[in-house]
C-alpha cells in the first residue's frame, strides 16, 4: 500500500521538478495553492513585476537563480542574477534603481569562484544604473546546496503604464528583440560537456534597460512587454493568450535562429520555441507602430536582429499557434513536465 500523506490526504503528494519549468505545472502550483493563499490586486495580475501604488508608483520583482552550471558561455550566476531581475522590473515598464541581494553558499565553495560572481554582480548593476542596498548571506552544509545559489530583489519607478494582455487586439503585431532560444540551448550543451572553447554558441543574457527603454519611446502603442525566460518565447506567449478571446499565429520563417542554437537543439532533441531566453523581450504592440518599435530596438546593442514574428488572430482563440515553413499551421501549447531544469 503507499503510504498516505497526513497533511495533504493525498498518496505520494510530492513536489517535483516539473513544478519548476515555467510550464503547466507551475501553472497549477501558483494558481491551486499560491493565488488562494495570498490573492491581492498586485499578485493577481501574474506579470514578471508588481506595481505598488504609493506618492510614485513603484515596481517590485524577485527573483531566484539555481542554475548549473553556475558558469557558462557567455555568463554566469552573477550576471544572470542582475540581469534577470533588473528585467523583470522593465518588462513591467519600471526603470530599476535598487536591488537586494541573498547568497546561500555551500560548505567548501571556493572564495576565488566567489570573489568571480561577485565581481561579475558589481560589473551588471553599473551597467544597469542599479544600486544593491541590502542583502544576506547565509552557509549550509557540503551537499545541502550545489555551490551558490542567488536571490535578488528589485524596485524601480513605473516609467510607463501598459495595459497588459487585457490591451492586446486582433491584428496587433508581435516582435522580439533578437534571436531565440540562446541561453537554454548553451547551459544544456556545457553541461552536457559538448561545447568547445571556441564554440560559437553562448547565452544571451543580457540587461533589457536600454531595449525595453526604446520601445516605449512608443508607449500609447505597447501593449505588453515579457522576456521569455523558463518555457521559452511559446510558453510566455500562451500566457497571453489563455482564457482571453484571441490568439497568436506566429510566422515559422520570420523567427530569428541562430545556426548553432539550431544545431545544439537538434542534437539534444529540442525546440528553440521552449528554450529559455534570458536576454530577449517580447512586445506585443499596435501594428502601425511596429516599425519605428522595431526601427528603436535595433538601434540598441542587442537588439540588431529584432523582428516581427507574428499577428494577434481570432482564428483559434486562447491558442498560440505555428504557420510552418511548408504552409501548415499547428498549435503550440504550453510547455507541460520539465524540458530544461537548472537554467536560471
Amino acid at each position: 500500500m503507499k503510504k498516505e500523506n497526513n497533511k495533504t490526504g493525498h498518496p505520494d503528494d510530492r513536489i517535483t521538478l516539473d513544478y519548476g519549468s515555467g510550464g503547466l505545472k507551475t501553472s497549477e502550483l501558483i494558481e491551486r495553492i499560491l493565488l488562494p493563499a495570498f490573492d491581492n490586486p498586485a499578485l493577481s495580475s501574474l506579470g514578471d513585476g508588481a506595481l505598488l501604488t504609493g506618492n510614485r508608483q513603484l515596481v517590485f520583482s524577485t527573483d531566484s537563480f539555481v542554475v548549473t552550471p553556475w558558469r557558462f558561455p557567455g555568463g554566469d550566476i552573477g550576471k544572470l542574477s542582475v540581469c534577470g531581475t533588473v528585467n523583470d522590473v522593465c518588462m513591467a515598464g519600471g526603470e530599476p534603481k535598487y536591488l537586494s541581494l541573498s547568497f546561500i553558499l555551500e560548505e567548501g565553495f571556493l572564495f576565488s569562484d566567489f570573489r568571480d560572481i561577485v565581481a561579475s554582480i558589481a560589473r551588471e548593476a553599473k551597467k544597469a544604473g542599479v544600486s544593491i542596498v541590502t542583502g544576506d548571506t547565509k552557509v549550509v552544509e557540503a551537499g545541502k546546496c550545489d555551490g551558490i545559489y542567488i536571490n535578488t530583489a528589485g524596485i524601480g519607478f513605473q516609467r510607463v503604464s501598459l495595459p497588459g494582455k487585457t490591451g492586446i487586439r486582433p491584428g496587433d503585431a508581435v516582435l522580439i528583440s533578437g534571436t531565440i532560444g540562446c541561453h537554454g540551448a548553451a547551459v544544456m550543451m556545457a553541461r552536457s560537456g559538448l561545447l568547445s572553447d571556441d564554440s560559437p554558441l553562448v547565452s544571451d543574457c543580457r540587461l533589457l534597460h536600454e531595449i525595453s527603454k526604446a520601445a516605449l519611446t512608443a508607449k500609447d502603442a505597447v501593449r505588453i512587454l515579457r522576456d521569455p525566460t523558463r518555457g521559452g518565447v511559446a510558453t510566455t506567449l500562451n500566457e497571453f493568450t489563455e482564457q482571453m478571446p484571441f490568439s497568436i499565429e506566429l510566422d515559422e520563417a520570420a523567427l530569428p535562429l541562430d545556426a548553432p542554437v539550431e544545431a545544439a537543439c537538434h542534437m539534444l532533441g529540442l525546440d528553440p520555441l521552449y528554450c529559455a531566453c534570458e536576454g530577449r523581450m517580447l512586445v506585443v504592440c499596435d501594428p502601425a507602430a511596429s516599425g519605428k518599435i522595431l526601427a528603436a530596438i535595433r538601434q540598441v546593442p542587442g537588439g540588431e536582429q529584432a523582428a516581427r514574428i507574428g499577428t494577434v488572430t481570432e482564428d483559434m482563440p486562447g491558442k498560440v499557434l505555428l504557420k510552418t515553413s511548408i504552409g501548415g499551421q499547428r498549435i503550440l501549447p504550453r510547455l507541460t513536465g520539465i524540458q530544461l531544469p537548472r537554467i536560471c
